[in-house]
């Protein structure tokens, strides 16, 4: 690791912390897995706000693996995309009901296994379920992780990889929501903020987005 790559991330560490919390809310495995399928392309606010009553009916594996998809669909109707995630909660549920006992796996493997799961879900699962050490790479982290020369890919899972190789193992789990705070509050896509950065003296891409 680098002499910036390690100054980088004690700032990272002090700014945000370095076990950050989820924002997506969820009481058990299962819910989070649900919610992280229903986050992609929508925010995490507005998944909330259809968790908030999709966790009072449905309570349990079981009830999501025997879901109605018409009736699923009405429910998440406001993320967007919402006949695939509602035919993929479905279906990944009654594998979990079928053939992993009501519970979550922690393997990537099995994870990725079930419809609808890709590495960026499996990921967020091993990292606030299990406590295993993940990187999660969304559409900040791809960005941010580009604009402080932590890799030159644009390809996610070869993002994931090369943060793998250049951060050391006890920052992979925080330096995902890390990222996250810092591309919805200062390195916007759009109009990064750059004079109030704090990382802005350490960053190769300042001089082109300040």
């Amino acid at each position: 690791m680098t002499k910036k790559t390690a100054a980088i991330l004690e700032r990272l560490n002090n700014e945000y912390g370095i076990i950050p919390e989820p924002t997506l809310d969820y009481n058990n495995p299962h819910e989070l897995l649900v919610a992280t399928m229903l986050s992609a392309q929508c925010t995490d606010e507005r998944v909330n706000l259809v968790t908030k009553d999709l966790f009072r009916k449905y309570r349990t594996v079981s009830d999501f693996a025997k879901a109605d998809l018409h009736t699923l669909e009405d429910d998440i109707h406001s993320v967007g995309f919402y006949h695939s995630k509602a035919v993929h909660i479905i279906e990944a549920f009654r594998i979990l009901n079928e053939s992993y006992n009501d519970e979550v796996p922690s393997s990537i493997e099995d994870l990725t296994s079930l419809p609808g799961v890709g590495r960026k879900t499996a990921n967020v699962i091993r990292t606030h379920v299990f406590h295993i050490p993940s990187v999660v790479v969304d559409t900040h982290v791809k960005r941010i992780s580009n604009r402080l020369g932590f890799t030159k890919e644009a390809d996610p899972v070869k993002i994931e990889f090369d943060l793998m190789k250049k951060l050391p193992e006890k920052q992979w789990s925080a330096i995902n929501l890390q990222l996250i705070t810092l591309g919805r509050t200062i390195c916007t896509a759009r109009k990064p903020k750059c004079k109030e950065c704090f990382l802005s003296d350490l960053c190769p891409s300042r001089s082109r987005s300040d």
